[in-house]
């Protein structure tokens, strides 16, 4: 396995008598998509700060391709990085190309890549215009536009679809995949747990500034052995051999209303009872199997 892009030891960040990061212990591998997700206040904010060297660690060891993060090198690594903070703040005077320019002369980045960018996170039409007159899903695709600014190796998002619509959403993602294609290192943090459980390669979930879980989405819900949901279309009304052989299965029948079922099942036990309900073929029209979400595992594991 290759040397971790981000390698975190016991980092703690203590504000007074609060630990917002407490204990931390993290290997991002290069090219990985990584996901954090947590309640408001679990810290993750703060362990990104952390990780760019915004703030220093009370304790504990931070590393970014091998370069602590606290030291005269790491200025070298920080231009090779890309952020885009929860709330984006920017000049209301400057257009969206100015603004561009301005970040590119801060980080060092050629100034020619400031319009391609623009097109590529769909601001093309909108560059000359001041950014006041941007909305909010404006501004946060000329955030995401500054975070890539100078084709960064690592790249820390924090809410990065905060205020898009579906499509700026799916562009959004879609940018993602072609930098991990790349071998980009992406960490992203998001409260839309749908949009990033199919989009990750790895996702911790934090609590009171730890590490709760560490994972795939499988892996993590396979940890909590969370049942599985399995929605049933009817023919008729449920006899009772149907009610009796699912039982047999440990399976519950939590809902039930014209025609339809909803089933909660163990795991160990999902293919006995998908067999049992195709044997009645005669009353089973449809049925549909859901995996725990990512709402779900994080309850689970928070909880």
């Amino acid at each position: 396995m290759a040397n971790p892009a981000i390698e975190i030891r016991g980092a703690s960040k203590r504000y007074g008598e609060v630990k917002a990061v407490n204990g931390v212990d993290l290997a991002i591998q290069p090219g990985e998509v990584f996901g954090l997700i947590g309640h408001n206040g679990a810290g993750k904010s703060t362990l990104f700060k952390l990780l760019l060297g915004i703030v220093a660690a009370s304790a504990g060891e931070i590393r970014i391709e091998g370069t602590p993060v606290r030291g005269s090198q790491f200025r070298e690594v920080r231009r090779r990085l890309g952020y885009l903070p929860e709330n984006v703040v920017l000049y209301d005077n400057l257009s969206g190309l100015e603004t561009l320019q301005f970040f590119a002369a801060l980080k060092g980045a050629p100034r020619q890549e400031c319009v391609g960018l623009l097109e590529r996170v769909g601001l093309a039409q909108a560059g000359r215009r001041r950014v006041r007159g941007y909305s909010k899903g404006m501004r946060q695709r000329l955030g995401f536009a500054q975070a890539l600014l100078g084709n960064p190796r690592l790249l820390v998002l924090d809410e990065p679809t905060n205020g898009l619509d579906p499509e700026g959403i799916r562009a959004f993602y879609r940018i993602v995949q072609q930098l991990r294609g790349q071998g980009v290192t992406i960490v992203i943090s998001s409260h839309i747990l749908t949009e990033i459980q199919q989009r990750v390669d790895r996702l911790a979930i934090m609590k009171n500034g730890t590490i709760q879980a560490l994972g795939t989405v499988a892996s993590l819900r396979a940890q909590l052995d969370l049942p599985l949901r399995i929605e049933v279309q009817l023919a008729a009304a449920p006899d009772a051999a149907l009610q009796q052989a699912l039982a047999g299965l440990a399976a519950d029948i939590v809902a039930s209303a014209d025609r339809t079922l909803e089933i909660h099942c163990p795991r160990h036990a999902k293919m006995r009872v998908v067999a049992a309900l195709a044997a009645r073929a005669d009353l089973v029209v449809d049925l549909q199997l859901h995996e725990p979400s990512l709402e779900d595992v994080l309850l689970g594991h928070s909880g």
